[in-house]
């Protein structure tokens, strides 16, 4: 369990390409897997948890090789895959073990997904219920806990409204939904992030989006008029998700400037872009262009003063990712930081309402916490500011909580120290070089 020690910096400054982004790259693997011919991906994921999909694609009987940030899979079709010998490991990867699921309930056999203990206590029933009422067999430990036992076969389509926006969820029906014998409907009454439904498009599904409403047409049948999914070169564009960390840092640090080159624009995920510039965030986009139904650009971030700010309600799934370093920002913003309606933080990769202000609280930021959220002092409102002192942070093995806490580190008095610091790895494994290239003590 590595430890990282973060010391007080001057200023932020330089340009950097990001890893390509995690969620795009889970379902290019996939849907490359499952399509005819020889898909290439470039800039794919370092992630751990992105090569946690591509092991267990492996393990179903799929070919891929992978050298320099470059992935070729050659696809084994809808009906191609095979029983894996042994259980499929996700490791830390919820969209792993969500996504397969879905993949999963279609194969004409019995398999087994799981992961480590985190993974293992987080709740699954959300994705367990829809694909049951296709026609899965899924047992789960006390009914809702990893490993899943899935026994796949011929699926119905159905109609499915989110209970909880889950763009998690949702893929996992839509993947369901190529093995079902017509149309499978997945309603979310708040619009979550897209990138599914766009690959499967480039792939060559059948997939429409009638207001809250996504529709994908079963294709495993084959016959006249049904869509195969093809073969594909695609680019994976930077992750915005690992961009807020150096975004924030540009902001926190006096005469930063800071250029972000090829990051994912989508805007189902640009909400974070869109609180910051609301709190009098200095972020412009340049040279914003298409790329496989995705918009890339680059990011221009500097030192700014931030106002601060309530987020709540249907923003909070747009900002699920981004809201650790939001949180962590808190204290250096004039109003402080409020969350609301954000109980799906406590059951990520840790409790990241606990982690946060227990770790906030270390600092000496002044933190209320709630059972859906927290409240984080600014300035004006009797905070510290930029009187955060240096401390010993506890990220609970949680790979953004680590980040948000190195970022507010950098501003603080005195040096801090990040316990386990190598669990960055599982979205963002040169997060700490990159970010030692940039500042300037």
């Amino acid at each position: 369990m590595a430890k990282k020690s973060i010391a007080p910096v001057r200023t932020i400054t330089g340009a950097v390409e990001l890893p390509g982004d995690k969620s795009i790259s889970h379902r290019y693997a996939i849907l490359a897997a499952l399509a005819e011919g020889t898909s290439e991906i470039q800039h794919f994921s370092t992630a751990e948890d992105c090569h946690c999909t591509l092991e267990c694609l492996r393990r179903l009987g799929v070919a891929i090789e992978t050298e320099n940030g470059r992935v070729r899979i050659t696809g084994a079709g809808l009906g191609g895959l095979r029983r894996p010998r042994r259980a499929l490991d996700a490791g830390n990867s919820g969209t792993t073990l969500r996504l397969l699921a879905g993949v999963l309930s279609g194969q004409p056999f019995e398999s087994m997904i799981s992961g480590d203990d985190s993974l293992r206590r987080r709740p699954m029933r959300r994705v367990i219920e829809p694909l049951t009422r296709m026609g899965a067999s899924i047992r789960a430990r006390d009914e809702q806990f990893a490993p899943l036992e899935i026994r796949g076969g011929p699926l119905q389509p159905i109609e499915y409204t989110l209970p909880v926006p889950s763009a998690q969820v949702k893929s996992a029906i839509l993947l369901a939904g190529l093995y079902a014998d017509g149309v499978t409907s997945v309603v979310e009454p708040v619009r979550t992030r897209d990138h599914t439904e766009l690959a499967l498009a480039e792939f060559g599904a059948r997939v429409e989006r009638i207001d809250q409403t996504i529709r994908i047409h079963g294709c495993a049948g084959g016959g006249p008029g049904i869509p195969r999914l093809e073969a594909r070169r695609l680019v994976v564009p930077g992750d915005i998700s690992s961009a807020v960390f150096f975004l924030a840092a540009a902001l926190l640090l006096p005469a930063s400037n800071l250029l972000l080159h090829n990051v994912g624009l989508n805007p189902t995920r640009t909400a974070v872009l869109d609180v910051l510039a609301s709190m009098g965030a200095p972020i412009s986009l340049v040279s914003v262009h298409g790329s496989s139904g995705e918009l890339v650009g680059d990011i221009v971030a500097h030192y700014g003063p931030l106002d601060g700010g309530v987020i709540s309600g249907t923003m909070v799934a747009q900002l699920i990712d981004e809201l650790p370093m939001l949180v962590a920002l808190g204290p250096y913003t004039e109003r402080g930081i409020e969350i609301r309606d954000a109980q799906e933080l406590r059951v990520k990769e840790s409790d990241r309402i606990a982690a946060l202000a227990e770790n906030l609280r270390r600092m000496g930021a002044q933190v209320e916490e709630r059972p859906d959220g927290l409240r984080v002092a600014g300035r004006s409102s009797g905070g510290s500011g930029a009187a955060l002192r240096g401390a010993e942070i506890d990220p609970h093995g949680d790979h953004r909580i680590a980040m948000a806490f190195a970022i507010a580190a950098l501003a603080a008095e005195g040096e801090s120290i990040i316990r386990d610091a190598d669990c960055a790895a599982v979205s963002f494994p040169d997060f700490f070089s990159t970010l030692d290239r940039l500042l300037e003590r």
